[in-house]
This record gives structure tokens, C-alpha cells and sequence, in this order.
């Protein structure tokens, strides 16, 4: 994918749900993997020509684990002209049985108020379009609901916006971004990476997509057009 597409398919997104307005200030949860990489490249770009000014600053919440480099984001953010930040936590040591879902909560505050003590109204989030269509399975499978993540979620408590840019962008498609403009891509240290609901999820979906190809833009089609809560245009 050139740069270029990367920038469509983004924009697509913003301007469909309004997910930028003028003088935001986005955070950009910037993890070292392929997704978050691909949403720094895209809104470092974009901030020079998009039609609402916008600023952004990227942060990375390190978990704790030993072996984890920055030194390579930071240099990428440097190159884009982008300011960084390492929020350093201790998140390894409260959940150590695999606890996913108590650690994407951890993160998630941490961001967040790192987030606010820099001022930044929104936060950007680097779940592409298989992450929205496995979530969706995810919530079939084990809730018995129609439901996913939605473009945009509002924190009323503390004025705070999430924002999803990279939601029609294919997880094939950023890979070979990745692989084009080769991202500084930083391996995930914790144990339990690869191990979850999610990967047999996604592996689900990739033996259905051989019988049925393109199964996932159709999912996604369904979530647009199916009155889906959150997913409203």
C-alpha cells in the first residue's frame, strides 16, 4: 500500500464520522506494532493538508517487560516531526495469569492520563478493519451480541474523545505498508501475546475467507449498513 492510499482510506474514516474537528489535539497510542505505526505515519501526513488543523503527539505505554526498545519509534517520531512520550508503569506485575482484558485497561488509563497532562482532547486509536470484524466475532461467539467497537466513543467524565482513523484500512494492507516504508516495528514482549480469544478469532476468520474470499469487506459492509449502535453515519 503507498502512502497515498493510506491517506484515502483515512481521511474516509474522519470525514464519515467526524472525527476531527479544528485545533484538536490527538494523542496517538503508539504501541511499536505494525497498526500504530501505520496511524503515526498517516496522521503525521495528513496534519499538513487536511482541511481542520490538528496537532498530534505520540505516547507509548511500556508495560514493564525487560527488552522492550524505543530507541527506533523514537527516531520515526523525530523524522515526522512528532512529539513523544514513554509513560514507564509497572502493568506486568498485576497481571501476571494472562490477564488480557485487566491489562488493556491498564494501558488504556495510563494513555488516558497521560493523554489529558498533555493537554490533548482525543485519543487515537490503530484498530484497522479486521480488528472491527473480529471484535464483532468475538461478541457472537462468547456474548451472543451484534456488536463492536464503534469510529468514535466519547468519555463524558473526562471530555475526552477516542477516535479509530484506521478502521477501513485492511490488516493485509497495513502490513504491506509496514513492509514498504519499513516501520521501526517493535516486538511485543509480553508472554501472552498471540495466545488469546482473539487469535483463534482471527485464524477462524482466515479459513473462512479461503471458502468465501473478501468475507471480512462484506462483514464490514454489514456493520456500516446494518444500523449497528455507534456505527450511525
Amino acid at each position: 500500500m503507498k502512502l497515498q492510499r493510506l491517506y484515502s482510506y483515512v481521511r474516509q474514516a474522519m470525514e464519515e464520522y467526524d472525527m476531527v474537528s479544528e485545533d484538536d489535539r490527538i494523542a496517538i497510542g503508539v504501541s511499536g506494532g505494525k497498526d500504530s505505526l501505520t496511524l503515526l505515519y498517516a496522521l503525521a501526513g495528513l496534519r499538513n493538508f487536511y482541511p481542520k488543523k490538528f496537532d498530534i503527539t505520540a505516547i507509548t505505554v511500556d508495560l514493564g517487560y525487560e527488552g522492550f526498545e524505543l530507541s527506533k519509534i523514537r527516531k520515526l517520531c523525530e523524522e515526522l516531526d512528532v512529539e513523544y512520550h514513554v509513560v514507564s508503569t509497572q502493568i506486568k506485575d498485576m497481571v501476571k495469569n494472562g490477564e488480557c482484558s485487566l491489562c488493556a485497561r491498564l494501558r488504556k488509563g495510563a494513555l488516558g492520563e497521560m493523554a489529558l497532562r498533555l493537554n490533548c482532547n482525543k485519543i487515537a486509536y490503530a484498530h484497522n478493519m479486521d480488528d472491527v470484524v473480529e471484535t464483532l466475532m468475538l461478541s457472537l461467539i462468547y456474548e451472543g451480541r451484534f456488536s463492536t467497537f464503534w469510529p468514535v466513543t466519547h468519555f463524558e467524565d473526562k471530555n475526552l474523545d477516542v477516535i479509530r482513523p484506521l478502521i477501513y484500512v485492511p490488516l493485509a494492507e497495513v502490513i504491506g505498508f509496514g513492509n514498504k516504508y519499513e516501520l521501526p516495528i517493535t516486538k511485543n514482549p509480553c508472554p501472552y501475546d498471540k495466545t488469546t480469544e482473539r487469535t483463534y478469532v482471527r485464524e477462524l476468520l482466515s479459513d473462512i475467507n479461503r471458502h468465501a474470499p473478501d468475507v471480512k469487506k462484506r462483514m464490514m459492509t454489514a456493520i456500516k449498513n446494518g444500523k449497528l449502535e455507534g456505527w450511525h453515519r
